[in-house]
């Protein structure tokens, strides 16, 4: 195993942090000092049995010699370049620029890792103000207050020969209005400065209570856990009308627990891998099923999300590198809405989602029809997209987005609104 131009640089300090001359060290391993001098220097590779004897003499072993915590820098490096667009990085020289000047090596992966979170944290915002039911509650009833009160007083202040009694009813609607105005500043103010635990969860919506909630379990329960129950959880949270969602997910999840035993069922992924549809012939189930249960398993990695026939999603398990929306709609190219259209048939895409430097993701649809009010009645659909991390190379890929308001690709076809990523550019 040839070491990288980082060992040299790594064997000097380490020599020298030990108090050992160049001299002595060359003697030991059975080497000139001038070759010692040239290895130091990054000059000479080493490696196989000399890689050995000095890894023994300065006291660590090879593969830290050779790897070393450096290599956690280099893959920081390397993630940020990938995030750099256009711009020209000299990827060759990353390893001494990592063993030279570690300090700032740091600082570019730790702000590239801000920049991403701040980045996450402009998309959730953005989705909070543009698609937030309670916030835009808010903000209309205290526009409404505000508009009323103009009106009132300048009614008021521009009629001279008002009626008496016309007056007294003015000023009372002033009044009431007023009242208005400040519960409605109040409740505004109240929402926007919750309490911090809502605040930093982001919390707006029972639906994402209970995601909340499921994500701080790692997306998944034993099955002796959903036979006894989960009353004290589902109790703590906040509102009732995530209590209920949280009572209906359990159900579902016990009833798939039932129907595929996570014993069997894991082996059965061990097998065949995580193909829901192979995996749903071979117990001739669901493939919703199927896919509830991948997503439950952690080894598998999985992201899912689910939609009703309107399109509006149920259920959203988020996996790295593919950005789910918080509200409002997500992007039409998803393959969760092709097979939405198309029921009971399969749909398999490799995609590539904007702005996560050209992370590609494997991702596998299929929607159910039913009827729950006999055939005549209308036919309700229930899809489901389970997302899979894909490292094998491609020639194509479907290119998506999270959703058009925080979308950088400008000339997709199925865009709806200008991105707040190409207005702060401009």
């Amino acid at each position: 195993m040839p070491l990288s131009a980082l060992t040299g640089t790594r064997l000097r300090e380490r020599r020298l942090a030990n108090g050992i001359r160049q001299a002595d060290l060359a003697a030991t391993v059975g080497i000139s000092a001038s070759y010692l001098n040239l290895i130091e220097h990054d000059r000479r590779k080493v490696g196989g049995t000399l890689l050995v004897r000095l890894a023994d003499a300065l006291g660590f072993d090879r593969n830290a010699l050779a790897q070393g915590s450096d290599t956690v820098l280099i893959e920081g490096l390397q993630s940020a370049a990938s995030r750099g667009g256009a711009l020209s990085v000299e990827l060759t020289g990353l390893e001494d620029f990592a063993s030279r000047f570690p300090g700032w090596a740091g600082l570019l992966v730790a702000t590239d890792a801000r920049v991403q979170t701040l980045e996450r944290a402009v998309e959730a915002l953005n989705d909070r103000m543009t698609h937030d039911p309670h916030l835009s509650q808010s903000l209309h009833e205290v526009l409404s207050s505000l508009s009323s009160v103009r009106a009132t007083a300048s009614i008021l202040a521009e009629t001279e020969d008002l009626d008496p009694d016309w007056a007294a009813r003015f000023h009372r609607n002033l009044h009431h209005d007023s009242e208005r105005l400040a519960v409605g500043a109040e409740a505004l103010v109240a929402y926007l400065d919750a309490g911090s635990a809502i605040a930093e969860q982001g919390i707006a919506a029972p639906q994402e209570e209970v995601e909340d909630w499921l994500k701080a379990r790692g997306w998944s329960f034993a099955d002796a856990t959903l036979v006894e129950g989960c009353d004290d959880e589902v109790a703590a949270l906040a509102s009732t009308a995530a209590r209920s969602l949280a009572r209906a997910y359990l159900a579902r999840a016990l009833g798939d627990a039932r129907a595929l035993p996570m014993a069997e069922f894991a082996q059965a992924v061990a097998e065949v891998g995580p193909d829901p549809f192979a995996l749903a012939e071979s117990f001739a189930c669901d493939p919703l099923l199927v896919m509830r249960r991948l997503a439950s398993l952690p080894d598998v990695g999985a992201g899912l999300v689910t939609c009703d026939a309107s399109g509006t999603l149920t259920f959203r398990k988020p996996t790295a590198g593919f950005p789910l929306p918080r509200f409002g709609a997500a992007c039409p190219l998803w393959p969760l809405y092709a097979a939405l259209g198309r029921p009971s048939q399969p749909v398999e895409t490799v995609v590539e989602m904007a702005g996560q430097g050209g992370r590609l993701h494997r991702v596998l649809a299929w929607a159910t029809p039913g009827h729950p009010m006999g055939l005549r009645g209308p036919e309700l659909r229930e899809a489901a997209m389970l997302i899979l991390p894909d490292d094998q190379p491609r020639q194509t890929a479907l290119p998506i987005g999270s959703s058009c308001r925080i979308c950088p690709r400008q000339t997709c076809p199925a865009r709806r609104e200008p991105s707040i990523l190409s207005e702060a550019r401009s």
